[in-house]
């Protein structure tokens, strides 16, 4: 995809990418499926790549947590914030120590996996949202549960991530948060947690390639900033199918290369 395509234009192409991912991600979701294989266009090593494109879209979480903190959880925000530590620091700690030829062969699958997730939130969303009107389903929550069903989401947050709010939202709603306002809250908290623990791991590490990581900060921050004022004007059905093609053709292309080596 991007043998053939000169330095400059490569950079070109991770503005381009890097804006994309911000809009994607205030509209709908699934930026990394674009901005992650922008960073290994570039020719950032699979592991640094993972890394550089997770601290570059971070400011974009922050900026979400904020507008949101008031439908926070209050009750929940130690389990849920000490879990996403663990869970964030643990997958970021096993990526850097896994090889780059074994994390280039997960790449297809991880992107894949990414996007079917991607594809599962849209029912389960409408069966959160089923649930949230049934008085009945209405129960205690169980802390320990909570934070033992959340840890592996959180490892895989701090891994690769993408899918990944959907998973949360899941757990959550499993172990009784039912507000769809109180979930969207806890969810965008625990992911920015556990990606803040990776982004410290990865730069305490020296994992982050940052002149590529700035340059794709500040073009996902004005990505983001556009998307969010559009976000609204476009189909919601339309963007899942925009999001959900552009990660299975990614994967394809994953797929046949290294098919073809």
């Amino acid at each position: 995809m991007f043998a053939s395509i000169t330095p400059h234009l490569r950079y070109i192409w991770l503005i381009v990418a890097s804006a994309i991912a911000g809009m994607m991600n205030a509209m709908a979701g699934g930026g990394s499926f674009v901005s992650f294989p922008a960073m290994l266009g570039v020719g950032v090593p699979p592991i640094e790549a993972n890394a550089t494109n997770t601290v570059a879209l971070w400011p974009g979480q922050l900026t979400s947590v904020a507008a949101l903190r008031g439908d926070v959880r209050r009750d929940l925000l130690w389990v849920v914030g000490l879990t996403s530590l663990v869970g964030g620091f643990g997958g970021a700690e096993v990526l850097l120590h896994t090889s780059q030829a074994t994390f280039v062969r997960l790449i297809p699958w991880l992107i894949l996996v990414g996007t079917i997730l991607f594809w599962m939130s849209g029912p389960v969303s409408k069966w959160i949202r089923s649930r949230a009107k049934d008085p009945e389903a209405v129960r205690p929550i169980s802390q320990a549960g909570l934070a033992l069903g959340l840890l592996p989401v959180m490892f895989y947050v701090g891994y690769f991530g993408a899918g990944s709010g959907f998973l949360t939202m899941t757990v959550l709603a499993l172990f009784g948060v039912e507000d769809m306002h109180e979930l969207n809250a806890m969810k965008v908290f625990a992911v920015l947690i556990a990606n803040l623990c990776a982004i410290v791991t990865f730069v305490l590490r020296g994992a982050v390639v940052w002149h590529y990581c700035l340059v794709a900060a500040v073009f996902a921050g004005l990505g983001g900033y556009v998307g969010a004022r559009f976000a609204k004007k476009i189909s919601p059905a339309t963007l899942r199918v925009l999001v959900i093609s552009i990660g299975c053709a990614i994967s394809a292309y994953f797929f046949w290369k290294q098919a073809h080596g």
